[in-house]
């Protein structure tokens, strides 16, 4: 398998993950980092999924789930981590250089996919912190232009040092894809720091100074479609917010005007 390490420092690849190895590490603050690994030539995903991603410590796989930010048709994988004080996984993977091999599961997964979503004009995609992650790989799929009209990611930190990949996003959008040009916007908000756009994203949402900055109409069941990938807290902030305006849930099994991404990373 090419592209795929499966025997790094003595660690053998299992039916459950293959070993990687890592080709590049970025470090945007104290506490938020990214790595790229080598993909397994048999690895295959959908644009918004998850894996499950680690590193073998005192002979134990340790894993947790990590949204794939990296395109569908690229040559490695890349992912957007926190680093958590004592964290049992991201107080070691957050030293991890190139070179050292990361475990990666074989089965991604996940609901913030297209095909959980009915047809509609705009997509929205509402993230906090490392939830941006899924949104990265979304936007370098041409399946979303060709669905939507329009996409919106909205991002959420608490400083403006936490904005990672703002360059990328506020740059020229056929950089990403030639399909996204006029399709695709960005907007970032702050919430401890004075900046352009400054709140809560539940909060913004209640004002109408969201949609207003945005310059669109009111969210609607038949023509809007939204992703949310955040904290716990979050997610049923903004679930509630869209139960009260008639959206409702969707699966894979039953798409709907919405979904929300389960899976949190906490260690």
């Amino acid at each position: 398998m090419e592209g795929s390490v499966q025997n790094a420092g003595g660690i053998q690849a299992t039916k459950t993950y293959s070993v990687e190895s890592v080709t590049s590490v970025h470090h945007w603050t104290d506490e938020l980092f990214s790595f790229r690994t080598t993909r397994d030539d048999n690895f295959d995903f959908v644009s918004g999924q998850f894996v499950m991603v680690g590193l073998m410590v005192d002979g134990q796989p340790i894993l947790r789930a990590y949204s794939i930010a990296s395109g569908i048709a690229e040559s490695e994988l890349e992912f957007f981590s926190v680093k958590v004080p004592n964290g049992p996984l991201t107080s070691r993977l957050q030293n991890v250089k190139a070179g050292d091999p990361v475990l990666v599961g074989r089965k991604p997964t996940g609901s913030l996919v297209l095909n959980a979503l009915k047809p509609g004009r705009r997509l929205y995609m509402l993230g906090t912190g490392t939830g941006l992650a899924p949104w990265l790989s979304l936007i370098r799929d041409p399946a979303v232009y060709s669905a939507f009209d329009e996409v919106i990611v909205i991002h959420s930190v608490r400083q403006t040092a936490d904005l990672a990949y703002r360059d990328v996003l506020e740059g020229d959008a056929t950089r990403i894809l030639p399909q996204s040009a006029g399709k695709l916007r960005y907007y970032p908000t702050v919430t401890r720091e004075d900046y352009r756009n400054t709140g809560r994203i539940t909060e913004l949402m209640k004002s109408g100074k969201l949609l207003s900055d945005l310059n669109v109409g009111a969210l609607d069941p038949k023509t809007d479609r939204i992703m949310i990938c955040g904290s716990p807290p979050f997610n049923t902030d903004v679930k509630a917010l869209l139960g009260e305006l008639g959206f409702a849930e969707g699966a894979l099994s039953a798409p709907g005007d919405f979904v929300l991404e389960k899976a949190f990373v906490e260690g």
